[in-house]
C-alpha cells in the first residue's frame, strides 16, 4: 500500500459525463454530506472529515474535471457554469436527497450554484474559507497568474500555483509533511494534468465583461433563498486571499450563521486545525439533524 493510499483510502467511483469521467468518493451511510473542493486541490483535501464523518453519514467528495482522480480533457468548458452542472449531474445520477454541503475555496460557488438552483434540497451548508459572491478586489498574485502566457508557463508548465498553495495556504507548515504534499501533487504530475488549474484562475470574473460575471451574481442573487438553513462559518483569519472582507460578505448575507473563527490559521483550515475542525462540524450536524 502507497503512502497515498493510507492518507486516501477511499475507493474510486466515476460517472460519465460528456467529455470526461467524473470521480467522486462515497463512504458511509446515511443521510448525505457532500464535499466540494476548490482549485488547486483535490478530494484529498477533504480526507480526514470524510474519514470522521462516514461512519455516521453518506459522504460524497467528487473532484472536479481536470482534479483528483477525473478526467483532465484538453479542450473542455472549464466555467463555473459547467463545473455546476457536473454537480447537479452527480447529486441527480446517485439521488442525493436532502444534502448537507461542505464547501471550500472555489467549491463555494460550485456548490452554492447547485444550491441556489436546488434550495429546497439543500439541508444544511457548511462554509470553510470560500466565497459565492463577486468583490472587485482580486490578489495581485491571482492577477498576475491570469497573464497570457506567464500563467501558461507558471502554472502549467512549472506547477508554481500548486507549489506556492503549498508553501502559504498552511500556516502550520510542519502538516504538510512530505507524505501530505505528494498526495496534492500526485494527480498533477505533468503541464497537461494541470489544465484545470489555469483555467479555473481565468475563470475567475475579475471585471463585469468576463463571461463568468453573469454566473456569479446570480449565484449570489440567489443566495437569499437559502437564509432558512442551518449554516457553520469555518473561517482561517491569515487566509492571504479570502480576506476578512469576504467573511464580512457572509455574515452581511446569513447573520445567524455559526462562527468559528481560527486565528492562527490560514487558506486550508483542514490542514492547519484539522483537530478542531472535525469536532465543529461533526457537532453542527449533530445539533442539526436533517428532518
Amino acid at each position: 500500500m502507497s503512502d497515498l493510499d493510507t492518507l486516501y483510502p477511499f475507493g474510486p467511483h466515476f460517472i460519465d459525463l460528456p467529455g470526461a469521467r467524473y470521480h467522486y468518493v462515497d463512504e458511509g451511510d446515511g443521510d448525505p454530506v457532500v464535499m466540494v473542493h476548490g482549485n488547486p486541490t483535490w478530494s484529498f483535501y477533504y480526507r480526514d472529515l470524510i474519514r470522521a464523518l462516514a461512519p455516521t453519514y453518506r459522504v460524497i467528495a467528487p473532484d472536479h474535471v481536470g482534479c483528483g482522480r477525473s478526467d483532465k480533457p484538453q479542450r473542455y468548458d472549464y466555467t463555473l457554469a459547467q463545473h455546476v452542472q457536473n454537480l447537479e449531474t452527480l447529486i441527480e445520477r446517485l439521488e442525493l436527497e436532502r444534502v448537507t454541503l461542505v464547501l471550500h475555496d472555489w467549491g463555494g460557488p460550485i456548490g452554492m450554484g447547485y444550491a441556489t438552483r436546488h434550495p429546497a434540497n439543500v439541508a444544511r451548508i457548511v462554509l470553510m474559507n470560500t466565497i459565492a459572491f463577486w468583490i472587485p478586489e482580486i490578489p495581485l498574485r491571482l492577477r498576475v497568474a491570469r497573464l497570457p502566457v506567464v500563467g501558461d508557463i507558471a502554472i502549467r508548465g512549472m506547477n508554481l500555483f500548486l507549489c506556492l498553495a503549498l508553501r502559504i495556504a498552511c500556516k502550520h507548515r510542519e502538516r504538510l509533511t512530505p507524505d501530505v504534499r505528494a498526495g496534492y501533487l500526485a494527480p498533477y504530475r505533468s503541464y497537461a494534468d494541470r489544465i484545470a488549474h489555469l483555467r479555473f484562475v481565468e475563470d475567475i470574473p475579475v471585471h463585469e465583461r468576463h463571461p463568468t460575471y453573469a454566473v456569479l451574481r446570480r449565484i449570489e442573487t440567489g443566495l437569499s433563498a437559502l437564509a432558512g438553513r442551518p449554516m457553520l462559518l469555518i473561517w482561517g483569519d491569515r487566509d492571504p486571499i479570502f480576506t476578512p472582507r469576504v467573511l464580512l460578505g457572509w455574515q452581511r448575507r446569513f447573520p445567524s450563521a455559526l462562527l468559528r473563527r481560527l486565528p492562527d490559521a490560514g487558506h486550508w483550515v483542514l490542514e492547519d486545525a484539522p483537530e478542531r475542525v472535525v469536532p465543529w462540524v461533526r457537532d453542527f450536524l449533530a445539533a442539526h439533524p436533517v428532518s
